[in-house]
């Protein structure tokens, strides 16, 4: 399905989906974000994504006529770029010292702390974009026995590295900020590095893997940062 075009502010506009979140729709958003670059390059400042939307800023307000127009000439929905295979492997120790909610979202569940874990562990997260704080991913893939409405009070610290469960999503806390989400878990690895190039490891389109260890292994890796493998 064609995307809906709006105007958003004299330098902002946004294409949005009615297509449910998934790979395909993802493919869709990419192609179109690479068509836009090719058309438009000179005249976009930035360019954002969302699980279902794709916004501009424009250099020049002058240009939305010209964008919508182009945008009835051009089929995203029949976008056949693949998505990476990458898929990055992320440590993370699942325990009531690292995850202070784990064990009342595993009894708001019904279900042992175990199987919470198994849970969350054994699907492969698909990463749609960045957002929220530098670094953050927005992940689709949390299995619906998991989807937890978040916090009606936000805690007023979330340590760097927790995994958390908020809504239909999961995600990781690349930095300590306040949070409303229930958090199951850390990874000892740095999500965002501001002082390389690249401040980010995993590309849009790319997958994620949680994998649990042991309190051990998470105190060692704290000690030695290291890189996520990848497969």
């Amino acid at each position: 399905m064609k995307p809906q075009f709006r105007q958003i502010s004299p330098l902002i506009c946004e294409f949005e989906w009615e297509d449910e979140v998934s790979d395909k729709l993802l493919q869709q958003q990419i192609s179109l974000r690479e068509e836009i670059k090719k058309e438009f390059d000179s005249e976009i400042s930035e360019v954002k994504m969302g699980f279902k939307t794709l916004s501009l800023r424009l250099s020049n307000s002058l240009n939305f006529p010209v964008i919508k127009e182009w945008l009835a000439s051009v089929k995203p929905e029949d976008a056949q770029i693949p998505l990476p295979e990458k898929i990055w492997q992320i440590p993370v120790c699942y325990s009531k010292d690292t995850g202070r909610d784990l064990q009342s979202l595993a009894e708001a569940k019904n279900i042992a702390i175990e199987e919470l874990i198994a849970l969350h562990s054994q699907p492969l997260y698909r990463l749609h974009f960045y957002g929220f704080l530098p670094g953050f991913m927005y992940l689709n893939g949390l299995p619906k026995s998991l989807f937890t409405p978040r916090k009606s009070v936000p805690d007023r610290e979330v340590p760097a590295g927790s995994v958390a469960i908020g809504g239909s999503q999961t995600g990781i806390y690349p930095s300590s900020s306040p949070g409303g989400w229930h958090l199951i878990g850390q990874t000892p690895i740095e999500l965002f590095n501001p002082k390389s190039i690249i401040p980010v490891f995993a590309e849009v389109g790319e997958r994620i893997e949680f994998t649990p260890i042991s309190s051990q292994d998470f105190e060692r890796l704290k000690r030695h940062p290291q890189q996520p493998n990848f497969r």
